[in-house]
């Protein structure tokens, strides 16, 4: 088995954590470990295969760092554009077939474990039991899913309808789309008053986790959905390894349809699984799901989840340091912080969410609607949306700590740069800005020119405009520098790079 993770997604519901560069699948909602990297060990706590990561191209380096952190490998395929989740868990398909033929393929093919990598799961061993109690089903050419058992009348997930339970699995008769709440309710009452004695129907929400051998996978997608299938055959027809990372056809990606596995692969195979349901042989099977399950798919669904205090509050922290914040009169509230004080007094039922550049007050029962907020941030031609202000790059990160205002004309910007030992910059140039480096800790090794020399705590040096310029933290410590940026355009695209140690040239 092989644990397939998709971690593509944009997490727009829970900005201004979540942004396009650094979405929520790369973070800490609890604990010390980001939700991707909870769902790496979910796959291996049940798989000795390393898993296949299914990333978008801008998250390559978030993807390989907290794997390096974890100390753990995996195969790491980029999408060049985003295609949903039929054809990217048909790139794993392909790509799971591969390592088991070049491995000599004597057994069965492999089984696809597809895990979202933006979930929490609480209950591990009670994950790990249907898992087990899903495989040989699947192993014999069933189509595995795992299904939530539903503790309310939830409208923002997708449901099964299952019956005719044999051995603690379900026959899936319907994927349904997310119901209103009359509908949701008449799910659960349904299932309540069909389950037991009375018969087996069941209800669940669809948890988008599946399993399916590697080679029934790609059977049906031809079978289904024939330009998808050859769209992403021809893309896995010619990868390029990069670092850690397999590099697909772009070409051939860009003409795949957009579609996910729900509709793809799952409907088409329930419509023949509802005229197969007396023969007791289903071909879509589900293994209800009771782990402590959620998508965290908005602020109140982290609430839901979060420890919170005898008020009903919950303080999440996502910057350096103990949390800071004073709540007088508060209930029922999240209040998520990065660093600077937050209080708060006569408040019931809040989101408050503070990063360096955003602020978020919302209601509880408005959270569904950030992506409003998003979609207007876009529209004005902001960046909040986008990126923070705090952006990691392979070699460490920057702060962008202050910037002159466009409207009054002021072509400066200022950034607080940290740098990995061991860690280069690219070797860069760029046509509209100069910028002067300050150390304040550590020594820089820095090409100028035609020159190299070392700057060293408290030393600066200037780099002028058209200048071929590159940085080196040769030191054991961390390079921490300010830089200064003057010119006519300071935007992050005018980088023009020579040499690179991480495949950006």
């Amino acid at each position: 088995m092989i644990p397939v993770i998709l971690a593509g997604g944009s997490g727009t519901r829970l900005w201004p954590l979540s942004r396009e560069l650094f979405p929520k699948q790369f973070r800490s909602v609890s604990g010390s470990l980001t939700l991707f990297q909870e769902a790496v060990l979910r796959g291996y706590s049940l798989s000795s295969s390393r898993p296949i990561v299914i990333a978008n191209e801008e998250h390559r380096f978030l993807v390989a760092e907290q794997l390096r952190q974890q100390g753990k490998t995996a195969s790491i395929i980029l999408e060049p554009v985003g295609r949903n989740t039929a054809p990217a868990i048909a790139l794993a398909a392909f790509q799971a077939l591969k390592e088991w033929q070049a491995q000599g393929g004597e057994q069965e093919a492999p089984v696809l474990l597809i895990l979202a990598a933006d979930h929490v799961i609480k209950n591990t061993v009670a994950f790990q039991a249907a898992v087990s109690q899903l495989l040989p089903a699947v192993q014999a050419g069933k189509v595995g899913t795992l299904g939530i058992v539903p503790t309310e009348a939830a409208t923002g997930y997708g449901y099964i309808r299952a019956d005719n339970e044999q051995n603690g699995l379900y026959a899936v008769e319907q994927f349904v789309e997310k119901p209103d709440a009359a509908t949701a309710q008449r799910y659960l009452d349904e299932g309540a008053a069909l389950s037991g004695e009375h018969g087996s129907r069941q209800w669940c929400w669809n948890s988008g986790m599946f399993m399916i051998r590697a080679d029934r996978y790609l059977e049906e997608l031809a079978r289904f959905s024939p330009a998808m299938f050859a769209a992403c055959e021809l893309a896995m027809a010619d990868t390029q390894q990069d670092l850690d990372f397999i590099r697909i056809n772009k070409e051939a990606f860009e003409q795949c349809p957009d579609d996910s596995i729900d509709y793809a692969i799952m409907e088409p195979l329930c419509s023949q699984n509802r005229g197969a349901l007396e023969s007791a042989e289903p071909q879509v099977v589900v293994a209800p799901l009771d782990a402590g399950w959620s998508d965290v798919g908005s602020w109140s669904a982290l609430w839901e989840i979060a420890d919170k205090c005898e008020n009903g509050n919950a303080v999440l922290h996502s910057g350096a340091g103990e949390a800071k914040t004073i709540l007088k009169d508060t209930r029922n509230s999240l209040i998520s912080t990065s660093g600077r004080l937050v209080t708060t007094l006569g408040v019931d039922d809040l989101i408050i969410v503070d990063t360096l550049d955003a602020l978020l007050v919302a209601h509880k029962d408005k959270v569904q609607d950030i992506k409003s907020i998003v979609a207007q941030i876009k529209e004005q031609g902001g960046t909040e949306h986008y990126s923070h202000r705090q952006v990691y790059r392979p070699w460490g990160k920057y702060d962008a700590i202050d910037a002159g205002s466009v409207r009054a004309d002021e072509h400066y910007q200022v950034k607080r740069i940290s740098v990995k030992p061991g860690a280069k910059l690219s070797l860069q140039m760029h046509n509209h800005r100069a910028e002067h480096w300050i150390v304040l800790s550590g020594t820089a090794n820095v090409t100028n020119g035609d020159k190299a020399y070392l700057v060293t705590e408290n030393e600066s040096t200037f780099i002028p405009i058209g200048q071929v310029h590159g940085l080196e933290n040769a030191g054991e410590v961390m390079l921490e520098m300010i830089e200064v940026q003057s010119g006519s355009y300071l935007g992050e695209d005018d980088i023009v790079r020579l040499k690179d140690e991480y495949g950006r040239a």
